[in-house]
């Protein structure tokens, strides 16, 4: 079995980890089930009320007794939902995109007061070492070649750069991780293990669409961009992150018209909000990573971790030695 120091550390099977992933998809089955097969679950709490917060926190632990952490954006962060958080206890506290004059050590602080570990996404190596100083107990090193909201800066450049600046913290690698060969890519390049989002949104336990599951499963991973398109509709200004999403009509329709986006936001909203809702994957903006072209199937979250770890482990126990022989 592949065990690495963040399976001692989040008192964990595995160490394959479901990112926060925002839009609602991280239901509390879904964080329940990487969980309870031996991953390390989270749920996105961005736009959760401090009741909502605590329904999902109850909801996750009446399925599994195991270990979960409740994701917030920092820049976005409301302190009546991240005080909710705190006093549920969870295994940790999961914090990404902060503002560069953000005070991120105060909220790190208070979530080991509450006796929980906490991660910090990073997109660069300052990044990195701005969260391994205010004392983060894990940094995830988010390649750009992941979904939604990302830098600018590849896994396989990013990784090793980060774990050799904060070492002798450990490090999630995230960005372009899907399978078992993943897996064992990340850990030669010293990550301890791999933080997935696109992989997991082809899941059964996931609430995205089943049109946008689909564009998952066909996309060969080209047909990704990075563009602020997403956000403007959204009318959300993200602390420098662009966003990876498909390249559909519905990006390629306002691609270098984002001036008129600015001028009809609400407009344009309005009319993504609706092409969600009846699950047109060509009108609205599809988050997903470019290890799309690595997923052809929809299966249940505990099977995705099990065959990672399958995978990884016959490269690395097998593969890998008789190269060196």
């Amino acid at each position: 079995m592949i065990s690495t120091p963040i399976c001692e550390l989040l008192k964990i099977d595995y160490p394959i980890a479901l990112g926060g992933l925002g839009g609602g998809f991280t239901q509390p089955e879904m964080v329940a089930g990487v969980s309870e097969v031996g991953g390390f679950g989270a749920i996105g709490c961005h736009g959760m009320s401090a009741a909502e917060v605590t329904a999902a926190s109850v909801a996750i632990r009446e399925i599994t007794d195991k270990p979960f952490a409740l994701n917030f954006l920092l820049f976005l962060v409301e302190e009546d939902a991240f005080a909710a958080a705190l006093a549920q206890k969870p295994a940790a506290i999961a914090l990404a995109w902060p503002r560069g004059d953000q005070d991120i050590k105060s909220y790190i602080n208070r979530a080991h007061d509450a006796g929980c570990k906490v991660t910090l996404m990073a997109g660069s190596v300052k990044e990195a070492i701005r969260g391994a100083e205010a004392g983060a107990d894990v940094i995830i090193a988010q390649g750009s070649e992941g979904g939604g909201h990302v830098s600018w800066m590849t896994s396989i450049v990013l990784t090793p750069m980060v774990v050799d600046a904060i070492t002798p913290i450990p490090v999630l690698a995230a960005g372009g991780f899907a399978n078992g060969r993943g897996l064992a890519a990340a850990i030669a390049l010293g990550a301890d293990g791999i933080l997935l989002g696109t992989r997991f949104l082809a899941s059964d336990e996931s609430k995205m669409h089943p049109n946008f599951k689909k564009a998952i499963l066909k996309s060969d991973g080209h047909d990704t961009v990075l563009t602020e398109i997403p956000d403007l509709a959204a009318g959300t200004v993200w602390p420098g992150a662009m966003s990876r999403a498909q390249r559909n009509a519905f990006i390629k329709n306002w691609t270098g018209r984002e001036w008129e986006i600015r001028q009809n936001q609400k407009e344009v909203e309005a009319t993504v909000m609706t092409a969600r809702k009846e699950g047109d994957a060509d009108n609205a903006p599809l988050s997903f990573g470019q290890d799309a072209g690595l997923i052809d199937d929809i299966i249940p979250v505990k099977d995705i971790v099990l065959r990672i770890v399958k995978e990884a482990e016959d490269i690395m126990r097998n593969k890998l030695p008789a190269l060196a022989d």
